[in-house]
């Protein structure tokens, strides 16, 4: 069984190749997203501040090696940075603001990621890719799959204030959206 929430060293680091930077300001578009609780979520009609990470594929422990995933440029931490989020949920939480995860990997992974990392919030699927389509997010290939890349939205009543991408070391992002939200939110 391998450990999935400790960054390897020398992980490649992305660069930010401008993917994102029509994002702020953006309304995001009215799409239901099936959610890891079962619910069906419309991001375009939360109210209030919304935090959206998107990353590529939480891994399981038991799967075989992903050769070659630790060779691209942002792919690996997914576990470490959903299982911030999960630390930090409580004080996101008592600034009235709600976290989602958010991937293209299948639902049955991302149920069972939630029970495995005890995940206090809901992810949202996006396997066909519409959602990020509609928001042109950017998005690489790894053995067939379409992923998208790790990046995180800071959603206010619908409408993209914040933006970061690349996100590196993911397993800082959820502290880094905290900070970025605590000065803002004075």
């Amino acid at each position: 069984m391998k450990d999935l929430s400790v960054l390897p060293e020398g992980l490649p680091i992305p660069i930010d190749d401008g993917a994102c930077n029509h994002l702020v300001g953006f309304q995001l578009p009215s799409m239901q997203l099936s959610s890891s609780s079962g619910r069906l979520i419309n991001l375009a009609t939360e109210v209030g501040v919304t935090v959206v990470y998107f990353y590529p594929l939480i891994g399981h422990p038991d799967a075989p090696p992903m050769i070659g995933w630790n060779d691209i440029p942002g792919a690996r931490g997914c576990t470490p940075q959903s299982c911030a989020f999960r630390d930090l949920n409580s004080e996101f939480s008592n600034m009235g603001v709600q976290v989602f995860g958010a991937s293209s990997q299948p639902l049955d992974a991302q149920q069972e990621a939630v029970s495995r990392l005890h995940l206090p919030f809901e992810l949202l699927n996006d396997s066909s890719l519409g959602f990020a389509a509609a928001l042109a997010l950017p998005t690489f290939e790894y053995n067939g799959l379409e992923l998208i890349k790790r990046l995180t939205l800071i959603v206010e009543n619908g409408v993209v204030i914040k933006v970061f991408y690349p996100v590196f070391p993911p397993n800082q992002n959820a502290s880094h959206v905290m900070d970025w939200l605590k000065s803002r939110f004075k």
